[in-house]
């Protein structure tokens, strides 16, 4: 799946098959569904999982706890956007599907 394409599945009611945890929280997160997102990545100690968790803290403002899991993902703490950070982060992902 490319980029275009995961966009695309955005205007669909459930995220499309197959995709990675990691990349269908951040399916999630881009609905507006923060909750949802971060209870399917919460238990899982992937470098992906924990990239997403980071960025998903960070979101909601946990700047101590978005710091520990990126260094569980072995990334910096991130100063892009969110938006730019989430594009970031899901074109890595994609790629590596």
């Amino acid at each position: 799946m490319n980029m275009n394409a995961f966009t695309e599945s955005l205007s669909k009611d459930s995220p499309p098959e197959k995709l990675t945890p990691a990349l269908t929280a951040l399916w999630y997160d881009a609905k507006g569904d923060w909750s949802a997102a971060h209870d399917l990545i919460n238990d899982m100690s992937g470098k992906d999982e924990a990239w997403v968790h980071a960025y998903l803290h960070r979101k909601e403002g946990d700047i101590g706890n978005a710091g520990y899991w990126y260094r569980r993902a072995g990334k910096e703490l991130c100063n892009l956007s969110l938006q730019e950070e989430w594009n970031k982060i899901t074109e890595a992902l994609l790629r590596n599907d």
